[in-house]
């Protein structure tokens, strides 16, 4: 599904490509029809937020928000186990069920990256993603909610996540 390679680009680091792209971007949350009237708001707030910044405010407030504060990081076990040693079986897991899949992962990203795995998820139907990303909901609820008691924009795209793995419910 679109919506997920789009939240994957958007949560990534922030670079020259993405804003080149960005009116195309734009186009498609506007024309998707699986986006809903509620995630396509939140996803022209955050664009038109990103569109106040230049590249370097962009980049730094993206440092900050995910590389200096653990509370924040993108990468989902850290928040299950930090640097316990309970953290690689987990990423292990993950890594085998991508390649079971037929994913192939560069080696330098660690598995458990949250726009590697929507990247996995825009491979699959609704329901199968819908699963995939329930397994990972109460970490992205979490995620969230640290989002929103910072005032962090990018809470939006993690609470459309977080609907999206909520199985039984319209996205």
């Amino acid at each position: 599904m679109q919506i997920y390679k789009l939240l994957a680009r958007l949560l990534e680091y922030p670079d020259t490509e993405l804003m080149v792209h960005m009116p195309e971007i734009i186009k498609r949350v506007k024309s998707d029809r699986d986006i809903s009237t509620q995630e396509r708001d939140d996803l022209m707030q955050f664009i038109s937020w990103m569109q106040l910044h230049d590249m370097t405010g962009m980049q730094a407030d993206y440092v900050q928000t995910f590389d200096m504060t653990p509370e924040h990081a993108l990468h989902l076990t850290h928040h299950l186990f930090g640097d316990d040693r309970g953290r690689g079986p987990a990423l292990i897991d993950l890594m085998e069920h991508y390649r079971a899949e037929g994913l192939d992962i560069d080696q330098q990203e660690i598995p458990d990256y949250l726009p590697l795995i929507l990247e996995y998820a825009s491979t699959l139907d609704d329901m199968q993603a819908k699963v995939f990303l329930g397994d990972a909901r109460k970490v992205i609820t979490v995620l969230a909610e640290n989002l929103e008691k910072a005032n962090s924009p990018y809470a939006r795209l993690l609470r459309i996540i977080e609907h999206r793995g909520q199985l039984g419910q319209a996205a």
